[in-house]
């Protein structure tokens, strides 16, 4: 089985302002934990992955010299390449993946920012999809959800059946690349992968539970937890 990660870094980071201090003026993908570009951590836990082959880095155009740099800089055990992502997210992600050998056998997307997946979910996403066709991390949300129309409560949602979408979102590569032809032909821009592949109808998406330090940086208030969770995974990998 062939597996190629991308991960999308193309953001402008608007949500990000005021935390140029960290690097990266105010991109997050490039503001730094330890010396490193957040990016850079994202990358490092799946080359250290046995079932990935290669990282597919999408960045926009103008990002590229400094990428090519900075991977050009570490050590890697497998294949890490970029290539030039678009102005949102789904074009990032459909470049990279029309770059991507004909034999891939299994695409795994995951936010350049969620630095802090575990080995163990990114195994356990990936032999899901394989078997099934697409499976997604997500965690059960712990607050109650309402339902609003013009800021007036209209109804509470079943947590039951609610499931906060995480990455890696994984699929069969056949499937993905038919998901982002139908959206392209149909003009759908989605919010994550799973909603092109879910609107095929084809395949099931499974949920493998995922876990609430799996963060999203997205914000500078995300950045104290970052440096947190960061700290712990250096203590337990020198214990």
């Amino acid at each position: 089985m062939k597996v190629s990660v991308i991960l999308p870094a193309a953001g402008l980071g608007t949500r990000m302002k005021g935390a140029a201090e960290h690097g990266g003026g105010g991109r997050k993908q490039f503001m730094e934990l330890e010396g490193s570009p957040i990016f850079l951590h994202t990358v490092r836990k799946f080359t250290a992955c046995p079932l990935v082959n290669e990282v597919v880095v999408a960045v926009r155009g103008e990002d590229l010299p400094r990428v090519q740099e900075v991977l050009a800089g570490a050590t890697f055990s497998k294949a890490v390449r970029c290539v030039e992502g678009g102005e949102t997210r789904q074009h990032s992600v459909e470049n990279a993946l029309a770059s991507l050998a004909p034999d891939v056998d299994v695409v795994a997307v995951h936010d350049a920012v969620r630095p802090f997946v575990d080995a163990a979910t990114i195994v356990q996403v990936i032999e899901q999809a394989a078997a099934t066709g697409a499976a997604i991390v997500g965690i059960v949300p712990v607050d109650t959800v309402k339902q609003v129309q013009r800021h007036a409560v209209r109804g509470t949602l079943n947590r039951d059946r609610l499931v906060l979408a995480q990455t890696p979102q994984v699929f069969q590569a056949d499937i993905l690349k038919r998901a982002f032809a139908k959206a392209r032909e149909d003009g759908f821009t989605g919010t994550d992968e799973s909603s092109l592949v879910e609107r095929l109808e084809q395949v099931d998406v499974v949920v493998v539970p995922g876990s609430d330090r799996n963060i999203k940086i997205t914000r500078p208030s995300d950045l104290e937890l970052a440096r947190l969770f960061l700290a712990e995974e250096n203590l337990r990998a020198r214990s």
